[in-house]
């Protein structure tokens, strides 16, 4: 797990941070299915742990694509700008891109940009592209991941290609159905696949998968909790009030002390309530609600 600021030179949609708060996970040596499932399920335990409770799962292969596109060589030009036809699912850039492709591979081209929506897409696809050992492999591992996803409403976009250069396999992204942006909008709010080979560069080559989520996106998309009230406390050395203050901060209550020359500025803290000398017990001392000035 990690957790820290990221700053991008560009944001990857509108209104997104150019500084995300970043946290994530990550399962390194297993290249089984196994690992890609807990990445989900781990992302999904983040999500609902912070409140949002209904999500989506979408999720998609970068082996698809580059079996569609075996039987042929292009240059990185040419790939990048059928990528890129694919991701906006332009028919017509990918009809006039792939002119000159083998019919085969134009037909499965063109077909990927249709191919999205529930889990029966994944029979489709079968049905519809050229068959291949790659391209079998990357429909039944997302087809075995869609079967364990359970609780979350399942997506498959075959043209998906965010992160091609990075994922080497599976990738998924989770949504806060109707999160905060009105109703019918979702929300994404965290992302991650497979990404084998990252570890070549530094030296250490081996299976990887993972997730990242943006904690300042994630805190858009819940409720905000209720201000919890706080305690104000006298400052003071004696060495039992010093105790009571630890003691209550140690279960969990916010203590506010009331440092010299700065009476005035009690009420810009919402406390509820007031530790005090036991006027019986030297040494106690006590939590008593916070009086107001009519009730005295």
């Amino acid at each position: 797990c990690y957790c820290g600021p990221v700053v991008h030179t560009r944001t990857d949609r509108p209104f997104a941070s150019r500084e995300p708060l970043q946290f994530g996970a990550e399962i390194y040596g297993h290249a089984g299915q196994e690992a890609d499932l807990e990445a989900i399920e781990l992302a999904r335990a983040c999500l609902r742990s912070a409140g949002v409770q209904s999500l989506q799962l979408d999720m998609a292969d970068v082996r698809v694509i580059d079996a569609v596109l075996a039987p042929v060589r292009l240059s990185a030009a040419d790939e990048a700008r059928i990528h890129a036809a694919l991701n906006a699912k332009d028919v017509a850039g990918l009809d006039s891109l792939s002119r000159d492709l083998p019919d085969r591979v134009r037909h499965d081209l063109g077909a990927l940009p249709r191919l999205f929506g529930g889990v029966e897409v994944l029979d489709e696809a079968q049905r519809i592209l050229q068959p291949s050992e790659a391209l079998h492999t990357a429909l039944q591992g997302l087809r075995w991941l869609a079967s364990h996803a359970t609780g979350l409403q399942v997506s498959i976009d075959l043209a998906d290609l965010r992160g091609y250069a990075y994922y080497t396999g599976m990738r998924f992204a989770l949504f806060a159905v109707d999160g905060g942006r009105g109703a019918g909008q979702s929300l994404e709010l965290a992302r991650g696949g497979r990404y084998d080979e990252v570890g070549a560069v530094f030296g250490r080559n081996r299976p990887a998968v993972g997730f990242s989520l943006d904690l300042k996106e994630l805190v858009s998309a819940v409720a905000p909790r209720p201000l919890e009230a706080a305690v104000r406390a006298p400052w003071g050395m004696d060495a039992t009030l010093r105790k009571a203050i630890a003691d209550l901060r140690a279960q969990g209550h916010t203590v506010v002390c009331v440092l010299p020359g700065h009476e005035h500025e009690v009420d810009e803290f919402h406390c509820d309530r007031e530790l005090v000398a036991d006027a019986h017990q030297a040494g106690q001392w006590t939590v008593q609600p916070i009086q107001s000035e009519s009730s005295k």
